[in-house]
């Protein structure tokens, strides 16, 4: 074999497959490959396979890949949910490989390389997956990719953390994963089949990752997982996440803590408190409504209504009256009545969110939803998520209004040249909840300022530091 050997990393999706590329970057580089963009051996696609825009995102990026004349590898949730049905509908690719194989990357690109064929993993039928049930990993691999294994010189100090993990992407924020999989049984979401069931990291290999991403200048860490409200609960302590954060708060380096994607039903007092008052950590609540109707949610196997929504947003912002709330919500899911969609236009009206997120319902490969009667035709789905969508925008530029002549904390983390720096404020998540134009002179890239708000453009808000005297 040629001891050249190059491989580029392309991630798709959410903020978990960015963590799993790093880590993947680290195991590859430990096995003797180099990572570079220009012309590798072999292309790594860490694909999405949520909804059906990222499917065919994935699909795109791998077919794109292919015809740049090197080797090409689908890895990520597509590749797991789908496997041996992925590799035969695209041969393009050389290789489909699940998590399961992320501990011998280095071995499997190997293989690519020298044209050994990998057999890709058989999904099991998904007709059969009513109720979901968790996917059972191997006795050979851990479910959070990483731990337990002696860190290579290069990656990590000897005192880092337990997962192998190399910094792809620079600036000053991070994401810190909290876990792996999901034990939820929402009856749209099929992660629960190819990720497994919910397994907590332990608490000092996620300090240990912290102020090792500190060393790498990291000042914001954004935690991680499909549910981090259940966070702890396969440790058996229900106050894990409430008692960590306080601690990754204090680590030297560390600014700023933010906590992303929390179930409402699961937020208890303790968690909501120490989210809103500890000092470092950021007043920012991440919440999954999904919809607002009661019958709608149950139908969704998940829990609450509009009062119990908006007492939870009130004793939010009982604790932190500027704290950021962003949420998430599907439309037009089987069944979903007038007056039901009505029920979640009020909500949203009365929510005063950050940031609203809007998604038409559709069919996902072996969940119960799909099996569901009173499916709406797509003219009608498309209506709704419109009518939504534009209700979101006009509510989410409002709360953003509201926030003129107040002060942020903002993160800066470009300079944009002739006096103007962007960053986010504690209430505006990383990528899809807006941002903050800084005026100013001198700042730096991590550097945590206080500036007033003057004016606000849909979500992104624009911000003056105040002159010296």
């Amino acid at each position: 074999m040629s001891s050249r050997r190059t491989a580029s990393l392309i991630t798709l999706g959410c903020a978990r497959n960015e963590v799993d590329s790093e880590e993947l970057a680290a195991r590859m580089e430990a096995a003797g490959w180099s990572l570079a963009d220009d012309d590798p051996d072999v292309i790594v696609v860490n694909t999405c396979g949520f909804i059906d825009s990222a499917k065919k995102d994935s699909i795109d990026t791998l077919l794109a890949a292919s015809d740049s004349g090197a080797k090409v590898v689908a890895a990520g949730c597509m590749a797991e949910r789908y496997g041996k049905e992925l590799a035969d509908a695209l041969p393009e690719a050389s290789a489909v490989i699940s998590f399961d194989d992320y501990a011998d990357i280095g071995a499997r690109l190997d293989d690519v390389l020298e044209g050994r064929p990998l057999g890709a993993h058989s999904p099991r039928d998904r007709r059969t997956l009513l109720p979901i049930t968790p996917v059972e990993r191997s006795a050979s691999t851990a479910a959070v990719p990483g731990h337990g294994e002696a860190l290579p010189d290069g990656v990590a100090p000897a005192s880092g953390p337990r997962a192998l993990r190399k910094r792809l992407s620079g600036g000053p924020m991070a994401p810190l994963k909290l876990a792996s999989g999901c034990d939820r049984r929402c009856s749209f979401c099929a992660i629960p089949a190819f990720r497994g069931a919910y397994v907590s990291r332990a608490p000092e290999d996620l300090l240990a990752e912290a102020a090792w991403l500190a060393g790498q200048g990291v000042k914001e860490l954004v935690l991680v997982s499909e549910n981090s409200t259940s966070y702890g609960k396969d440790l058996g302590d229900l106050r894990a996440l409430e008692k960590l954060l306080p601690r990754l708060a204090a680590t030297e380096g560390v600014e700023r803590v933010r906590v992303s994607y929390l179930q409402p039903a699961e937020l208890r007092p303790g968690l909501l408190e120490v989210i809103a008052g500890t000092p470092g950590v950021a007043p920012y609540f991440d919440l999954s409504f999904q919809h607002a109707s009661g019958s709608v949610l149950r139908r969704m196997r998940r829990f609450g209504d509009p009062r119990r929504f908006l007492d939870l947003l009130e004793s939010v912002r009982a604790h932190a009256p500027e704290a950021g709330v962003r949420s998430n919500f599907i439309v037009g899911f089987p069944g979903e009545t007038e007056a039901e969609f009505a029920e979640l236009v009020a909500f949203l009206e009365e929510a005063r969110l950050d940031v609203a997120g809007v998604f038409g319902y559709s069919d996902e490969d072996g969940t119960e939803a799909a099996r569901l009667g009173g499916k709406l035709d797509q003219e009608t789905i498309d209506e709704r998520v419109a009518a939504l969508t534009e209700l979101a925008e006009e509510l989410t530029a409002q709360r953003a209004e509201e926030r003129i002549g107040t002060e942020v904390e903002v993160l800066i983390e470009e300079d944009l040249g002739d006096g103007g720096y962007e960053g986010r404020a504690a209430h505006q998540g990383p990528e899809v909840d807006g941002s903050v134009t800084v005026q100013g002179i001198g700042l730096l890239p991590g550097q945590i300022v206080r500036a007033t708000v003057v004016d606000a453009e849909g979500v992104d808000l624009i911000a003056r530091i105040k002159a010296s005297p």
